[in-house]
């Protein structure tokens, strides 16, 4: 078996790729998005059965590293939860505090980072602009259409930069 710094990475988003983010999309109707409530409530996700196996399977060959618009001051949460799930160890990249870019752009350049480090064998994401961007850029993309689609989680990736 290889060590683990040469197996190629697969990438994994957490919400809406991992996680059921359906029982906290009402923090984020109406026109006063609670954050912190939305954020807070993370750690009650439902795993979603299709990420999770797949990230298991990705793990027999492949470095799995998780790659998300979450805020940094989700990490300890975050990190709990993935351990909860039985999700396999691994690197966690986070949003930073002050970055309010679209997730198109902020995990883009995080995954050209690692790119440029080893080999990305898989990019698994649930943000149809995120999958076009990483296509684009060469990446192969399995596009986690296993949660429904929530309109205002997509506009915070987009336009709101938050997650």
């Amino acid at each position: 078996m290889r060590r683990d710094d040469a197996r190629p990475l697969a990438v994994f988003d957490l919400d809406g790729t991992l996680a059921d983010t359906g029982h906290r999309q009402h923090f984020l109707q109406g026109r006063r998005r609670n954050w912190a409530a939305f954020f807070s409530a993370a750690s009650d996700d439902p795993p979603l059965a299709e990420g999770v196996s797949l990230a298991l399977a990705s793990a027999e060959e492949c470095e799995v590293v998780y790659l998300t618009g979450r805020p940094e001051r989700c990490r300890r949460a975050t990190l709990l939860w993935l351990e909860r799930q039985g999700l396999p160890r691994g690197r966690l990249f986070m949003r930073r505090e002050d970055d309010r870019r679209p997730a198109r752009h902020t995990k883009l350049e995080i995954l050209e980072r690692l790119g440029r480090q080893r080999e990305v064998r898989a990019l698994v994401d649930d943000d149809e602009l995120v999958c076009d961007a990483a296509e684009r850029a060469g990446f192969t993309v399995v596009r986690a259409r296993w949660a429904l689609p929530s309109p205002e989680l997509k506009d915070a990736q987009e336009r709101e930069g938050r997650t």
